[in-house]
């Protein structure tokens, strides 16, 4: 009958019984037939499986909001920012630098600021700066400050950091020495020194960094 879908017999083996009429006599679209509806159904069902997959997806779309995505970036922002700043003022750090200004007023005026930028406190420190011909031959004024300790994350300045050395033309060059002597939060002594060769400019900034040791590396 015309749009009755025939049953085909199985063996015992599990295979199809086909009868030679639908291989070649009297039905011979049977199995076509057959098949055409088979793969019908199974493109059915994965377009049914396809709606359920959407419908899945546009839901969690609904829920999550720009609102929630907005709320999660500045959670994550504050969780950086929890992590730098423990970094900066927790965990054990050696952080010195000296900042030295140098200006053509008047003479050569040099201006230094101590900056203890670690974690712990630095004690015994003295700091020299030495305003010298342009080889270093010969040493024209020194400046020199010492302070007892410096606390973690606090600076040093005034007119005991501040220097001006006249009766030296402005048109010629010099060298600048600084030198630096701290002792650690751990009890080890350090010493640096950097030189600068001033004059060409009228205005000059210098910042020396010591040498970092960062915990537990150091």
């Amino acid at each position: 009958m015309e749009g009755e879908r025939r049953q085909i017999p199985i063996g015992e083996d599990g295979e199809m019984l086909v009868h030679e009429d639908d291989i070649s006599g009297g039905n011979p679209t049977g199995l076509l037939n057959l098949a055409a509806l088979d793969a019908a159904e199974d493109m059915a069902e994965t377009m049914a499986d396809v709606r359920r997959a959407k419908r899945v997806v546009d839901s969690l779309g609904r829920k999550i909001s720009p609102r929630q995505v907005a709320l999660a970036g500045i959670v994550l922002l504050m969780f950086l920012g929890v992590v730098m700043s423990g970094w900066y003022w927790v965990l054990p750090r050696d952080s010195v630098n000296v900042e030295t200004h140098y200006m053509q007023r008047g003479g050569h005026l040099m201006m230094s600021e101590i900056h203890n930028t670690g974690s712990r406190a630095i004690t015994d420190v003295v700091v020299q700066v030495h305003f010298a011909s342009e080889n270093g031959s010969e040493i024209h004024q020194t400046m020199r400050i010492e302070v007892e300790s410096i606390n973690a994350h606090s600076s040093i300045a005034g007119d005991d950091l501040e220097m001006l050395v006249v009766g030296y033309t402005v048109w010629d060059q010099y060298l600048i020495t600084i030198e630096l002597e701290w002792t650690e939060y751990t009890g080890e002594e350090k010493r640096q020194s950097w030189d600068h060769e001033v004059g060409e400019w009228a205005t000059e900034i210098f910042k020396d960094k010591a040498d970092r040791e960062f915990w537990p590396l150091n």
